[in-house]
Parts: structure tokens; sequence; C-alpha cells
């Protein structure tokens, strides 16, 4: 990692300052007596790797995060799944994802009403839902179809008498349903895979019900809404996020279910126009695109906070999680094509890997002595995470604050020290540590347990299991 390949990285290298330069760090910080041991070190931009070596950065970034001791008040163990569901963000089951509470904390500290807040990994929308309530404009990026459609229906508040109107007619519609309805069913092996010909055919027919609808957000809506059941209508493992069928399980019967997940979907919507119109923010844009967090249509200089939540290094589950509404929605005709859009895949470009991390050299040379290909996609991941963290850079205004929501895991029985990448990471692009928060997530959905050895989805019996993340952090960083 010479300096060429570092202002290449950048794009622009006159963003990147000479070594000279004084770290600076955000005064009255919970952190900052901590990180004072960081202050002698030199800035990390136009330095060899055997300077980056010396400086011995990582041991410092290491020693800050085992100093690091949990802020109970960022757990809000105190929430019920009421608070964390309200309004519309109980719409649709989402693993790993963070709570409202810690986005509108930060966006209170950090942002004032109007400002531009962004999500590079939206997920289900949480961060955008929030702004909005706020009054903070708010832009979210995923390269996941299901989530993105999650996310048009979460954000969109529809006044409540039509989409009661809509539901109504959409009731005289789907009651016409019966055994001898000729309906024209997906032909697809893995639908049929998890789902039983009776409820493949009763699904098929709301589907082609919601299909006919003329306006695209009442469509959104209620697609959010039969996407939610379809776990329900299936023989997937009812409690397992993991992609287990159960034989012995009677599936849900689909209109029926479908009918009580849109009239709790409702309710939401209905607390959540209200909520708004209360604040006159019903006129707030918030808008989400399917694309890679690397190119995210937004102007240099312009945004004031970024909250996210990444994907962990197996983000390619994603793709088995979601894989029924992908497959019903025809986002994909391949799953594994479709686990290939997901960052740090094994699929990627691998060639013109830049990790600008000392910390996640270390790791890749760990885990390439247990398993190559898993060395590979972990490294890549990390190369990608420094891409998007590039994109960050642009995007952010001269004191802008980006807040990253991620914990550490294992492969291979290997320590995968996200947090600490990160923040290497994102300090050698410029950026100053405000705050580092480190909290225990009892509410949140953690996507499964994962194998002790291997990292991925361990069964529900294995002895070998281990919870995935049961404390993770809050990474505040300044432009």
């Amino acid at each position: 990692m010479n300096t060429k390949t570092l202002r290449k990285l950048s794009g622009k290298s006159k963003n990147y300052r000479k070594s000279k330069t004084k770290i600076s760090f955000v005064k009255d910080s919970p952190v900052t007596t901590t990180i004072a041991i960081l202050k002698k070190i030199p800035k990390i931009v136009d330095v060899s790797v055997d300077d980056l070596i010396k400086s011995n950065r990582n041991d410092k970034i290491i020693s800050l995060f085992n100093k690091t001791k949990i802020d109970y008040s960022w757990s809000f163990s105190g929430k019920t799944r009421k608070d964390t569901a309200y309004i519309t963000h109980g719409y649709h089951r989402y693993p790993a994802k963070f709570i409202p509470q810690i986005v509108s904390r930060l966006a209170d500290k950090y942002t004032s009403e109007g400002d531009l807040i962004i999500d590079p990994f939206g997920g289900c929308g949480t961060t955008l839902v929030e702004s909005k309530v706020m009054g903070r404009p708010s832009i979210g990026v995923d390269i996941n179809p299901v989530a993105v459609l999650i996310t048009k229906a979460k954000i969109t508040p529809i006044e409540p008498a039509k989409i009661e109107k809509e539901f109504f007619e959409l009731k005289k519609k789907l009651e016409t349903y019966s055994e001898n309805t000729k309906v024209k069913i997906p032909e697809h092996e893995r639908i049929d895979y998890w789902f039983r010909p009776q409820e493949k055919k009763e699904l098929a027919f709301i589907f082609a019900v919601i299909s006919n609808l003329k306006e695209e957000y009442i469509r959104n809506f209620f697609y959010c809404g039969i996407s939610n059941v379809l776990k329900n209508c299936s023989i997937w493992l009812q409690k397992s996020n993991k992609p287990t069928r159960d034989f012995e399980k009677k599936p849900s019967d689909p209109i029926q279910t479908f009918y009580k997940q849109v009239k709790m979907m409702m309710r939401g919507n209905s607390r959540f126009y209200e909520l708004l119109r209360e604040k006159n923010r019903l006129k707030i844009p918030s808008q989400v695109y399917c694309t890679d967090a690397r190119t995210i249509p937004v102007k240099d200089n312009s945004v004031s906070l970024i909250v996210t939540s990444p994907p962990y290094v197996t983000s390619y589950e994603y793709a088995d999680l979601h894989q029924l509404t992908a497959l019903w929605m025809e986002y994909t005709k391949n799953l594994s094509d479709f686990r290939k859009r997901f960052i740090g895949t094994s699929y990627h470009d691998k060639k013109r890997l830049v990790l600008n991390s000392i910390l996640a050299e270390n790791i890749r040379s760990e885990l390439f002595k247990k398993n190559k290909k898993t060395a590979e996609e972990v490294a890549t991941y990390f190369s990608e995470m420094n891409q998007v963290f590039v994109e960050m850079r642009r995007m952010l205004k001269k004191g802008g604050k980006t807040c990253i929501v991620i914990g550490n895991t294992s492969l291979k029985g290997v320590e995968i020290l996200n947090a600490e990448v990160f923040v290497e990471q994102l300090y050698n692009l410029g950026l100053k540590i405000v705050d580092i928060i480190k909290r225990e997530i009892p509410s949140k959905n953690l996507p499964s347990v994962r194998d002790e050895k291997t990292g991925k989805f361990a069964k529900i019996s294995d002895k070998n299991k281990v919870s995935a993340y049961p404390t993770e952090y809050i990474l505040i960083m300044e432009k």
C-alpha cells in the first residue's frame, strides 16, 4: 500500500494530508483521554507499509477498544417490542436490524432539522423512517431489492382512508378465490422446495391481485405485507432464520394470514401518518435506491450525518434469508447469482484488493493458515468496505459525522475485528475519532447463532454454537 496506491484509492490526491499533520480530536468526547495515546502517531497517508507497521497504530487501536467499557444507556434495555416496532418499524421481520432509538439519538445529537442523513446499507429502512420523523431529509441505498421493497413501504405515509379503501377493494377480489380458481402458478424448483401446492396456488392468486393495482406505492404496501407472511405459509422452520425445512410444520393459510398482516401494517401506517402530520413533516423527502454502496447518488460535501449498520463478512447469507421474497417477486431466478450481488462474496474481483488496514492484513494472514477461500472472502469484504468509506468521505461535509453500528465475530476460530479494522480504515482516510460506544444488544434480532469453527449459521441443537455478536460498537468519526 504505497503512496501512489492510496492516492489512487481516494480519487483525489489533494484530499490526503502529509504525514506531518497533527491528529486532531473532538473535545469533550468521552474517549478523549483514552485516545490521547494516539496523538503522537503521525497521520497515515503518504507513508509506506513499513512506516505504517513501525507506527504500531493497530496496537493503539486495539488498546483503545480494550479500554472501552459498555455504555448501558445505549442498550435501550428498557424498550419493549412495542417501542422498537412503533409506527412502520414493525412492518417486516429483518435479521440483525438496529433499533430506531439508536438512529434518533444520533440524529438528535449530531444534526439539526433539514440536515441530510444517508444510510449506505439501508437494510429495512430504519434510518430513513426515523430521519423523516425528525424532519431530516434522507437517502438510503441497498443492493438487496427485498430490502428496498420493505423500505419503500415503510417510508411512505399513506392517508389512512385511502389505504382502507384500497384494502376493502383488495379483499373483495381475494374472497373470490376457491379451489377451482384458475391461477398462473410460478414454476421454480426453489419455490416448490419451500411451498406445498395448496399454499403456492393461493399465494400466486394474492400476488396476481396485488400486481393489478394501479398505483406503485399501494402495490409496494401490499407486496411488503405478503412478503412478511411467506415464511409462515411455507415449510421453513418457523423459529429459525437458517434456511431449514420443517416437514412437520402446518403452513398458515395465505389469505387469512395476509389479512392479519395488512391490518397490523394499517395501524402502523395510521400512527406514522398522524405523527408526521402533527409535526408538519409529511413532505420531508426520503428516497431509497437499489444500488451499490460505493456509488451513492449524492453530491460531494452535502451530507451532515451517515448512520448505518453494514453487513457482516458473511453478508451473502442475506440472500439466503430473503430468498422467498426474491423468488416470488422475481428479483432472481438463481439463488447463486443472487448471492453474488452482496458485499465481500468470493465471486468478486480479488486482484485489486486494497485493505488500507494492517489489522485487516493480519486477519487475512491468520485466516489463510486455516482456509484460503475464507481468507480471500474476508479480504474482499474489508477491501470493499474501504471503498464504501471512500464514498462516505466524498459525501460528508467538513465536520459531518459517520456513525457505524458494527460488532465483531469469528470465522474458522479467528477473531474478525470488524470495528477495529473500520476505525483504522476511516482514520487512514482522514477522518477523526469522535467517540467509540460499546453497547449490549438485548433486543436486537440476531440472525442466528454461529458455529464456533466455521462462523456460519449453526443448527439450533449444535453444541458448538456461539452467539454471533452479543455486544456491538457505534463508531463515530468526523470528516
